[in-house]
Parts: structure tokens; sequence; C-alpha cells
């Protein structure tokens, strides 16, 4: 099996990975230390285009099963309503989505948010391949670069089993419940914050 299709494999599946999952970019930034010399722009592109593919997955089983299963009518009315006020602001959502996708943020809450609004996914994955195609080959370039200055210990690969990254992953499992709750079609309306009852949002 070739290297780059290991690295498709591997990512595609980091990033169907809900929650939990290391960071991508630790990936890039693992491999530019390790294999300097054997690293270029097309394995920044093939990871992207693996992110993208694995996102979009998890985007998908979000629709199919936490807003078809989990969320009863009230609640999925009130995702629409974030939905109907996205659509007619398409240039802004994808300049928001592309900036988003530059950052070394994690991604998986915002994939799994925006698959329970049914939009597009394509409005959401074009600029997500744009940023993470820049934003990997800036971490591969940047750890490369450094490469001949900085040893990478072996314990650096499992750094994201540190508490700061499961509080950070818990943190992203409540910002989806979150959005779950928010009454977004008072707070798009009147410009006034309100959570979903218990019994609605139930």
């Amino acid at each position: 099996m070739s290297p780059r299709l290991i690295l498709f494999l591997a990512v595609f599946l980091l990033n169907v990975i809900p929650a939990f999952a290391p960071p991508t970019w630790m990936l890039f930034s693992f491999l530019g230390f390790r294999f300097p010399s054997h690293i270029d722009w097309s394995f920044a592109l093939i990871g992207a285009i693996a992110a993208a593919t694995g996102r979009s997955v998890l985007a998908k089983l979000s629709r199919t099963i936490v807003r078809k299963h989990w969320l009863n009518e009230a609640a999925r009315n009130n995702v629409d309503s974030l939905k109907l006020k996205l659509e007619k602001r398409p240039t802004l959502t994808f300049g928001l989505f592309l900036f988003y996708a530059f950052t070394p943020l994690p991604s998986n809450f915002l994939f799994i948010a925006y698959g329970l609004t049914t939009m597009p996914l394509i409005r959401l994955t074009a600029p997500f391949l744009i940023g993470r195609f820049v934003s990997y080959s800036f971490w591969t370039m940047s750890s490369t670069a450094v490469s001949r200055k900085l040893e990478l210990e072996d314990t650096d690969a499992m750094a994201y089993f540190s508490v700061y990254f499961v509080l950070t992953q818990l943190a992203l499992l409540a910002l989806v419940y979150a959005f779950t709750r928010v009454d977004w079609n008072l707070l798009l309306r009147e410009r006034r914050w309100r959570w979903l009852s218990k019994s609605t949002a139930n």
C-alpha cells in the first residue's frame, strides 16, 4: 500500500470520528518532523481531500442519526430557523467557513451541527477543502523547516491523551448540545437569547 493511500485512509478515519480523535494537523506536523525530505505539497492536497470527505460523511451521519432519531419535530424546526437564515447569505457563510478552515481549531462539532441543518454539504466542504489544504501545507512546511533543530519525542505523538485535549472535546460536545437547545427562531427574529424548554427540546 502506497504512503499516499495510507495517509488518505488515516486522515479520512480521523475526520469521521465524531470526538476524541487527535487533530489532523498533528499528523502533518509529525510527518514533517519525521520525513522532511519525503513530504511535498501533494500530501497536503491528499490530506485536505480526505479530511473533507471524512467530515462530509460525519455530517451525513449526524443528519441521519442525530436529526432523524434524537431530535423531535420542535427541535428540528428550531434548527431549520438557522438554516433559512444561512441560505439567504451564502457569500458570508462561505467566507466564515473558509476562515474557520484556515485555523487549527477542531471542525468535528461544526460538521455535526451543519449536518443537522440539512443544507447542501458542498457549501461547507468546498471552503473546508481550500482552508485545510492551506493549513496542512503550513503545518507540514513549518515542521519540516524546524526538523533539523528539534527532535520529536515519541511521547509527543500521544499528546492528544492529555487532560486538556479531553476537556476540549467534552466542551465541543457540549456546544453541539447547546446548538440544538438555542431558540434560533427567537434569536434571529428578535435578537433575544433563550433556551428551548426541556419539554420542547426532548
